[in-house]
């Protein structure tokens, strides 16, 4: 689980002491420190960086990677040799150049999509430089795998140093002006697979606390995605070693709803192992590909959009200025997978009285701006489909996550125009 902004987290904790009923669900972000102030969709500074071609890759320094004629960075011989789960690994490695947002950045998120065949793996790391011109020591962000034989995924603990610190998937800081991202990917000695990275991703912000004003509806009024209902309540109990279903399913439930949109959903092969009988089965395959074996959950951002990925093709995790953002995925045929944090009476509506962090697909608009959410956290597939008030749903977006989304898209849906930034 993952917390909400202090003042938030004491609300809900004197209101659970009185007895109300509410279910904490999956993750949102770490307090944030900014000061609440009135915002505007200006003040809400967001790059995102797309390592995603070979001129992408070519910017950095290899080190035993090769970029590839189609544009991936793929292992090519080791540099040095490592040792994981009694094997013995060959290394090699990528650098990226420092990348420069334009702006003071407190916040960094990075992304990926990579094939990690039989016991391969990859580990990514982050530094970052001051505007006096200091760099910071390198952080773990993620040891990953598309598997789970050999290399438990994990995140990189928090490295509390140097004025900066990791809290599962966002390495924060009082204030960088540029970072550099750096990828080593991992073949155990003696085969021969190729893994490798098709992209990575970071995403650097400066967010004010305060949402700001309420958008106006955008492009995407009256348009609703055929985005398909599970529920995430309908795993109670399923596999305590992955978190255990219900209410710690948000994330994989919401992701696999994107992914079951795009007809990406994984081959029954992958969930063989799943009994007969248990409801939507490529949700528990879900939730055991993104469980985050040091955060002990189902909520990594990063590790859900990389489990995308090999799936529909292109994922990644961004943040959205506001609602309007979103409505430009939604006209594209790109339902965003957002997080929300809220107290009993903020979201009408809501299958739940209160969260602490949830994750839901926005699948739409109504013609008056509404918003259309298939909400996992519903008893039943049946009841998903929820509209929720735009004022009172992009304020607990915005305010609880930064605007965080999964951004999940395949060939036949490119990214639109228009992003100021966010993709």
């Amino acid at each position: 689980m993952r917390r909400f902004p202090m003042p938030l987290a004491l609300a809900l904790a004197g209101t659970l002491a009185a007895g109300a009923v509410a279910v904490t669900l999956d993750r949102s972000p770490e307090p944030r420190h900014e000061s609440v102030t009135a915002a505007t969709v200006s003040d809400r500074r967001i790059d995102l960086h797309q390592y995603d071609a070979a001129a992408d890759w070519r910017t950095g320094k290899t080190r035993g990677t090769r970029v590839t004629a189609d544009g991936q960075l793929a292992f090519d011989r080791g540099y040095r040799a490592t040792r994981l789960a009694g094997r013995t690994y060959d290394a090699a490695r990528w650098t990226g150049p420092w990348g420069t947002p334009g702006f003071t950045f407190t916040e960094l998120i990075a992304s990926w999509s990579a094939r990690t065949p039989g016991s391969s793996w990859i580990e990514l790391k982050v530094r970052g430089r001051t505007a006096a011109g200091t760099a910071t020591s390198w952080d773990t962000l993620a040891r990953w795998a598309s598997g789970d034989a050999v290399l438990m995924r994990t995140s990189g603990g928090a490295q509390a140093d140097d004025g900066t610190t990791l809290a599962t998937d966002t390495w924060r800081s009082a204030g960088l002006t540029a970072y550099q991202l750096r990828v080593e990917i991992h073949r155990q000695q003696g085969k021969r697979s190729v893994p490798r990275l098709d992209l990575a991703t970071v995403m650097t912000s400066q967010l004010p606390a305060a949402a700001g004003p309420t958008s106006a509806p955008g492009v995407a009024k009256g348009i609703e995605l055929p985005v398909p209902r599970y529920s995430q309540m309908a795993h109670i109990g399923h596999y305590p070693q992955w978190g255990g279903g219900g209410e710690a399913w948000c994330s994989p439930t919401s992701t696999s709803m994107v992914l079951g949109y795009y007809g990406r959903l994984p081959a029954p092969s992958s969930y063989s192992w799943v009994p007969r009988g248990h409801t939507d089965p490529w949700v528990d395959a879900a939730a055991r590909a993104t469980y985050d074996h040091a955060y002990r959950g189902t909520g990594n951002w990063p590790f859900n959009t990389a489990y995308a990925a090999r799936q529909a093709g292109k994922a990644f995790v961004t943040r959205l200025r506001s609602l309007r953002d979103a409505e430009v995925l939604v006209k594209a045929g790109i339902p965003p997978i957002v997080s929300v944090a809220f107290r009993r009476g903020q979201l009408t509506g809501a299958p739940i009285s209160a969260s602490n962090g949830h994750l839901l697909v926005i699948v739409g608009f109504t013609r008056d701006g509404a918003v259309i959410a298939n909400d996992p956290a519903a008893p039943s597939s049946a009841t998903v489909r929820r509209v929720y008030d735009r004022a009172q749903f992009e304020k607990l977006w915005l305010e609880a996550s930064g605007g965080m989304a999964y951004v999940v898209h395949d060939a036949a849906h490119p990214l639109p125009k228009g992003s100021s930034g966010s993709w």
